[in-house]
C-alpha cells in the first residue's frame, strides 16, 4: 500500500512535467474566476487569445488561441516602445532648431526665421516658451522677415484625423508631425458657476483662435461621462479661426480640464508663436488680424542659414514613460516615424517605421509572421500581433540591456497610468506591470506579474470580440490568479 501511495503522485508528476516541457496545455481550462467572468460578459473563450510564461522559462506553461493573429489595440506600443529603446538606445534626444537667413543687428533681424522640427514627441507649450525665452536672450527682438515652418523630416499625412473613428477634435487623433507643439492639442479649463455658463481658461493661448463660449450649466445633473455631453467645433474665419464649445455642464462635475485637438499644424505653431513672442516684449511682422497668416511660410532650411537655438527634448527613456503609462498615440506615432527616420529615410513615411521594425526583429531572431504594422501606435483597424509573439517580445525585453527603462514604462496595477484604478483591494495590486489597450471591439493587456512567491510572469490577453469592452474583470481575475498561483 505504501508504494502505491507513493507510486501514484509521482506518476502524476512525471506526466505534468512532460505536458509541460512539450508546451502542452494540460486542462486546457481558464481559471474559475476568469471563466466565470467571462461567461457574464458574453465572450466565447475562441474571443480571447492568452499567454501565461515564467520570465527564464523556455515555453508558456499555459496558453489559448495563442498564436492567432489579433488586433492588440495600444499594446502594439509594447513592441514600438522596445524596438526604439533598443535601437536608438534610452538617451537618444530630438532636436528642434532655430536658424536665422539674414543679419541680425541690435535685435532686429533683417530676414527669415526658419523653425526645424525632427519629430520631438513631446515638445510642449512649457519647453517651447522656455526655447523662445533663450532665444530672446539671445539677442532676437524683432523678426522682420517670415517665419518659416521646416517639417519636412516626416513625409505629411495625406489622411485626414478623422479617418479612424471621425472624432478629429479628439487628442488620441492628432496626426504625426515633424513639428509638433504641445500635441497640437489646447487645453480648456471648465470653471462652473450657478445659473451661468461656466467660466473658460485656455492654454496654451492662441492669437488666432477665437473662443466661443455657447455652453450652458446643469444645476442638478449627476456628473457622469460629462465630456460626451459636451461639442467643439471650428469654423474658419479668414485669418482667425473659430472654436464654438455647446452642451450642458453639470455643476457637480466642478472643474475639469477638455483636451481639445485641432487639426491645421502649420496654424497651431504661428498662434503659440505669436502669443508668446508678443508677451516676451518681441515684435514679428504686422499684428494687425487681417494680417495674421502673411508672414508665415513652410519651407526648408537653406544652406547658407545659421544655426540660432537649439531645443533638445528629454531622453527616449523619459519620453516612453509618459507614452505608455497614458497610452498617448501620437507620441507612438512619433517615434514609428523617427525609426524609419533613423533608418536613412528623410522624409520618413510610416512604411519606412514599419520597415525598420521588421528588420530588427530580424536581427534579433524574434519571428512574428503574422505581425501587421500601420502606425506603431495600436490605433488601427489593420494591426495585428498574436499573444505568443508579445509574450516572446516581452521575455526578449526582459533579457535586454534596456529592461529597466522598457518595464519602468508600463503603468503599475492599482497605482498609475490606465492601471490606477484596476484591481484596486487585490494582492496583485502593486505587483504588475502592465501595458492595456481599448478600441471598440478590442481590449487588452500585456506586461509583467511578480507572484507572491517572488517569481515574474509574463502574462498577455487579447480580446477581439463586439463586447470586448466587458473583458477587463476577467483580465484582472487572471493577473491575480497569476499573483496568486503563478503558472
Amino acid at each position: 500500500m505504501k508504494t502505491m501511495v507513493f507510486l501514484f503522485p509521482l506518476r502524476q508528476l512525471i506526466c505534468a512535467w512532460l505536458l509541460c516541457w512539450a508546451g502542452v496545455v494540460t486542462a486546457g481550462e481558464l481559471p474559475l474566476s476568469v471563466a466565470q467572468a467571462l461567461k457574464t460578459a458574453g465572450i466565447p473563450r475562441s474571443a480571447v487569445s492568452v499567454v501565461v510564461q515564467a520570465v527564464d522559462s523556455r515555453r508558456p506553461v499555459w496558453a489559448m488561441n495563442a498564436d492567432n493573429a489579433m488586433n492588440p489595440a495600444s499594446t502594439m506600443k509594447l513592441l514600438t516602445t522596445f524596438s526604439a529603446l533598443d535601437i536608438l538606445g534610452p538617451a537618444y534626444t530630438w532636436q528642434t532648431q532655430a536658424f536665422i537667413n539674414g543679419s541680425l543687428e541690435n535685435g532686429v533681424l533683417k530676414g527669415d526665421l526658419f523653425l526645424q522640427g525632427s519629430g520631438d514627441p513631446q515638445l510642449t507649450y512649457e519647453h517651447f516658451a522656455h526655447w523662445l525665452r533663450e532665444m530672446r536672450q539671445r539677442g532676437l527682438r524683432e523678426i522682420r522677415g517670415d517665419l518659416v515652418l521646416d517639417r519636412h523630416f516626416f513625409a505629411l499625412a495625406a489622411s485626414d484625423a478623422g479617418q479612424f473613428d471621425q472624432e478629429i477634435m479628439r487628442p488620441y487623433n492628432v496626426l504625426p508631425d515633424a513639428l509638433l507643439i504641445n500635441f497640437n492639442a489646447i487645453s480648456v479649463q471648465l470653471l462652473p458657476q450657478a445659473g451661468q455658463a461656466p467660466r473658460l481658461a485656455i492654454e496654451p493661448p492662441l492669437g488666432n483662435l477665437e473662443l466661443v463660449n455657447q455652453l450652458r450649466s446643469e444645476d442638478h445633473a449627476e456628473c457622469g461621462d460629462w465630456r460626451e455631453n459636451l461639442r467643439a467645433e471650428v469654423f474658419p474665419s479668414g485669418a482667425v479661426d473659430r472654436l464654438v464649445l455647446s452642451g450642458a455642464y453639470p455643476l457637480a462635475c466642478g472643474e475639469q480640464r477638455w483636451n481639445i485637438a485641432l487639426a491645421d499644424h502649420s496654424r497651431f505653431v504661428l498662434g503659440v508663436f505669436r502669443s508668446l513672442w508678443a508677451e516676451l516684449g518681441g515684435k514679428f511682422g504686422d499684428n494687425g488680424d487681417e494680417n495674421f497668416n502673411d508672414n508665415m511660410r513652410e519651407g526648408i532650411v537653406p544652406p547658407d542659414a545659421r544655426l540660432f537655438a537649439v531645443s533638445p527634448s528629454p531622453t527616449l527613456g523619459e519620453i516612453v514613460r509618459d507614452m505608455n503609462k497614458y497610452s498617448n498615440n501620437v507620441m507612438a506615432r512619433q517615434i514609428f516615424l523617427t525609426l524609419g527616420l533613423e533608418a536613412g529615410h528623410r522624409p520618413a513615411r510610416l512604411e519606412d517605421g514599419a520597415a525598420a521594425i521588421q528588420a530588427w526583429l530580424m536581427r534579433r531572431g524574434l519571428k512574428m509572421p503574422e505581425l501587421v504594422l500601420e502606425n506603431g501606435a495600436g490605433l488601427s483597424r489593420q494591426e495585428r500581433i498574436s499573444a505568443a509573439s508579445l509574450g516572446r517580445l516581452l521575455q526578449a525585453a526582459w533579457r535586454s540591456a534596456v529592461m529597466p527603462e522598457f518595464m519602468a514604462s508600463l503603468p503599475i496595477a492599482g497605482n498609475d497610468g490606465t492601471m490606477k484604478k484596476r484591481v484596486q483591494g487585490q494582492g496583485v495590486a502593486g505587483q504588475a506591470h502592465v501595458k492595456t489597450g481599448t478600441l471598440d471591439g478590442v481590449k487588452s493587456m500585456a506586461g509583467y506579474v511578480l507572484d507572491q512567491h517572488g517569481r515574474r510572469w509574463i502574462v498577455v490577453c487579447l480580446v477581439n470580440h463586439p463586447r470586448a469592452a466587458l473583458a477587463g474583470p476577467a483580465m484582472d481575475a487572471l493577473l491575480q490568479t497569476v499573483w496568486e498561483h503563478g503558472g
